[in-house]
C-alpha cells in the first residue's frame, strides 16, 4: 500500500514539474492564450485576433475614431456578382464595442442607399469631426455631432465628377492633418493598349488616359463643391493606388501600386507562361508632387530590381529600360499579383518595437497567377527606415482564404486595414463582410519577435495547380468529365481535352482565373454552368467563336476577355474548350 502511494505521489510530482516547465516556457516566449479567438488566423507569437463584426456587406476601407468607433465603407460595384442585393440601410457602417469584449455590440448603417442610386465605395476618412466617404463619383462629408455614433444631418459634396468605369472605377483617398485630400483615380485599362487586354495590341501614343486617370489628385477637405479637373493632378503614372499610408511625423505619404497583368497572355513570344504569375512586382511608392511612376510605359522587374519598358511601348521582354530610367522606382516590392488593396502606417505603441513606424498592407489576393498557385490573401508588414524599406517584409496575418487559396474558393479576403487609438489593428474582408481586430497580448519580449518572411520576389511560380487526386472511377455515378454531356458532333475525348486546357494543364490555359475552378464564376468572370449566354446562342459553335475572338467590351463584368482567353489556342484546342464549357452548362 505504501509502495503504491509512493508511486502515485512520485507521478504527481513529475506531472506538476512538467506543467511548471511548460508554463515557464510559455511565459518566457511572451505568448498567452487568446480568449474568444475563433478566427483561424495565423499570427506571430503574442498576437490575438477576434471577430469584431460579421456580415456587414462587402467591407472595404475603414477608419477608427479617437473613441474607438470603427467606420466602414462598403461597396456593391461591378466587381461583385451581378444583381446581388446590398444590405438594408446605408453603405456606411458604424461599429462600436460598448462592452469591451473585442466585438462590436452596436452596429448602425447610414449614408446613401441603393434606392437613392448609390453603389457604395471604398474610401473613408475622419477629419475635423466629420466623416468623409466615397460614393459613386463623389467624396461626401457627413458632420458628426459630439458623442454621436452616426451623423444625422444631410451630407455635403466635397468633390464630384470623379471618373467612373473601366478596370478600376474606385476612388480611395486619404486626408492629412492640414486638410489636403489625396484621391486615387486609377486607370481604366490594364496597360493603355489601343484594345484593352488584347493580344499584341500596342500602347496608345500618347496615352491620353493619363489626362484624367492613372494618378493621384489633390483637393482641399475644407472646401465643398469642388469639381474633378485634370489641373488638380498631383502625381501621374500610377496604375491603381488603393492603399495610402501616412507618416504624419515625417510628412510622408506612401501609396500601393497594383502591378499590371497579362504579360505572357498578350505577349507570349516575349514572356514564358510562368512569368504571367511572377511578373511584375506589386509596389509601395513614396508619393511626390509632380512625380511620374511609369505606368503604362514601365513595370517593375523583381529579378533586375528596376523599372523596365513594357512590351506595348517597345520593351523586349524586360531587356530594355528606355524612358523608365527617368521614372520613380518603388520604395518596396512584393510578389506579383497579390493585390495590395489597402495600407496603413503604424504610429502606435501597443505592438512590439519592430512594428513601430512601418506599414501594414492588406493583400486581397491574386487571380493572374493561374494556372499556377495563387498568392496573397494575407496581411503583410513592411519595416521602414526613413523613406526606404529596411528589411524583408513579413507575412503578419494569414489564413483568411481557408483551405483553398483562389478567387472563387477563398472564404475571406483582406481588403482594408486601420489602426485604432489603442494600437489595435483592424482588418476588413470584402467577401463576407467580416471585420477582425488584432491585438498584442504577449508582453515584453527579449530580442526580435518571431515572424514569417515574405517569399522571395524571384521565387518560381510553382507547379500547375491540378485538382486533388481522386479514384479513376470517381466517388459516385456521375464523377469526372466522362459523366459530362457531349455536344452533338463532339466526343468525350474532346470534352476531356477542353477540361485540361481550361484547368491549365494543357496549352497554358488561364480560364480558372476568371471563371473559377468549377466554372461557377468569380467577380472577374461569369458563371458558365447556368446555360445563360450574352455573346452567343449557347451552341458549341457559338461558344467556340466567343472563346476564339474574345470579348473586348463585356456587358456585365468590368474586365474584357482576350482572344483565346489569354492563351494561344489552336482551332482544335478552342473547339475543345468550347465543348467543355457547353458540357458544363448542360450538366
Amino acid at each position: 500500500m505504501q509502495f503504491r502511494l509512493y508511486r502515485v505521489l512520485a507521478f504527481v510530482t513529475v506531472a506538476l514539474a512538467a506543467l511548471s516547465t511548460v508554463a515557464s516556457a510559455a511565459a518566457s516566449s511572451g505568448s498567452t492564450a487568446c480568449p474568444n479567438d475563433y478566427t483561424g488566423l495565423k499570427l506571430p507569437p503574442g498576437f490575438c485576433a477576434t471577430i469584431f463584426a460579421d456580415g456587414i456587406g462587402h467591407a472595404r476601407h475603414m477608419v477608427v475614431a479617437p473613441n474607438g468607433v470603427v467606420y466602414v465603407n462598403t461597396w456593391s460595384g461591378a466587381y461583385y456578382p451581378p444583381n446581388e442585393a446590398p444590405p438594408e440601410g446605408g453603405f456606411l457602417v458604424a461599429l462600436q464595442d460598448k462592452s469591451g469584449t473585442g466585438k462590436a455590440d452596436v452596429i448602425k448603417r447610414f449614408g446613401e442607399t441603393a434606392k437613392t442610386g448609390a453603389a457604395g465605395g471604398l474610401g473613408i476618412a475622419l477629419y475635423n469631426g466629420s466623416i468623409y466617404a466615397e460614393v459613386n463619383d463623389r467624396i461626401m462629408r457627413y458632420a458628426l455631432q459630439p458623442d454621436a455614433l452616426v451623423p444625422t444631418g444631410p451630407a455635403v459634396t466635397v468633390v464630384s465628377g470623379l471618373p467612373l468605369g473601366g478596370d478600376h472605377p474606385m476612388h480611395p483617398f486619404v486626408i492629412t492633418s492640414d486638410g489636403s485630400l489625396y484621391v486615387d483615380v486609377a486607370t481604366a485599362t490594364n496597360a493603355c493598349q489601343l484594345q484593352n487586354r488584347t493580344l499584341h495590341s500596342p500602347g496608345a501614343k500618347p496615352c491620353t488616359e493619363l489626362e484624367t486617370r492613372g494618378g493621384v489628385w489633390k483637393f482641399d477637405a475644407n472646401k465643398t463643391d469642388q469639381k474633378f479637373s485634370p489641373s488638380d493632378r498631383y502625381a501621374t503614372g500610377i496604375r491603381n493606388a488603393e492603399g495610402f499610408g501616412v507618416d504624419a511625423a515625417d510628412h510622408r505619404i506612401y501609396i500601393t501600386q497594383h502591378g499590371r497583368d497579362q504579360l505572357h497572355a498578350n505577349w507570349p513570344e516575349l514572356y514564358k507562361p510562368e512569368e504571367e504569375a511572377t511578373l511584375p512586382s506589386e509596389e509601395v511608392m513614396l508619393l511626390k508632387q509632380g512625380g511620374d511612376y511609369g505606368w503604362p510605359e514601365c513595370y517593375y522587374d523583381p529579378g533586375q530590381g528596376k523599372l523596365v519598358l513594357a512590351p506595348e511601348y517597345g520593351g523586349a521582354g524586360g531587356h530594355t529600360v528606355g524612358v523608365c530610367a527617368s521614372k520613380i522606382a518603388p520604395v518596396a516590392a512584393f510578389p506579383a499579383h497579390w493585390g495590395p488593396n489597402d495600407m496603413v502606417f503604424y504610429n502606435q505603441k501597443q505592438f512590439p518595437a519592430r512594428y513601430h513606424d512601418g506599414l501594414f498592407i492588406a493583400f486581397h489576393g491574386s487571380w493572374d497567377r493561374a494556372p499556377y498557385p495563387q498568392g496573397g490573401y494575407n496581411i503583410v508588414f513592411q519595416p521602414l527606415a526613413g523613406a526606404r524599406a529596411s528589411g524583408q517584409c513579413e507575412i503578419f496575418a494569414d489564413g483568411f482564404a481557408g483551405a483553398t487559396v483562389s478567387p472563387e474558393e477563398a472564404v475571406y479576403r483582406p481588403s482594408g486595414v486601420a489602426v485604432g487609438p489603442d494600437g489595435s489593428l483592424y482588418v476588413s474582408d470584402d467577401n463576407k463582410g467580416r471585420i477582425y481586430k488584432i491585438t498584442y497580448t504577449g508582453g515584453a519580449q527579449a530580442g526580435e519577435p518571431q515572424f514569417t518572411p515574405c517569399p522571395s520576389l524571384t521565387a518560381p511560380a510553382g507547379e500547375v495547380v491540378k485538382a486533388e487526386a481522386k479514384p479513376p472511377e470517381g466517388t459516385h455515378s456521375d464523377a469526372g468529365t466522362a459523366a459530362l454531356p457531349v455536344p452533338p458532333g463532339a466526343t468525350h475525348d474532346m470534352v476531356a481535352l477542353g477540361s485540361r486546357i481550361y484547368h491549365g494543364e494543357v496549352a497554358n490555359g488561364t480560364c480558372t482565373a476568371c471563371h473559377g475552378e468549377n466554372g461557377a464564376g468569380t467577380p472577374l468572370g461569369p458563371d458558365l454552368t447556368k446555360n445563360k449566354w450574352l455573346w452567343s446562342d449557347g451552341s458549341w459553335a457559338g461558344i467556340t467563336k466567343t472563346i476564339t475572338t474574345g470579348v473586348s467590351l463585356p456587358k456585365q463584368y468590368r474586365s474584357p476577355m482576350p482572344a483565346g482567353g489569354g492563351a494561344q489556342l489552336t482551332p482544335d484546342q478552342a473547339s475543345a474548350v468550347g465543348a467543355y464549357v457547353w458540357a458544363l452548362s448542360h450538366h
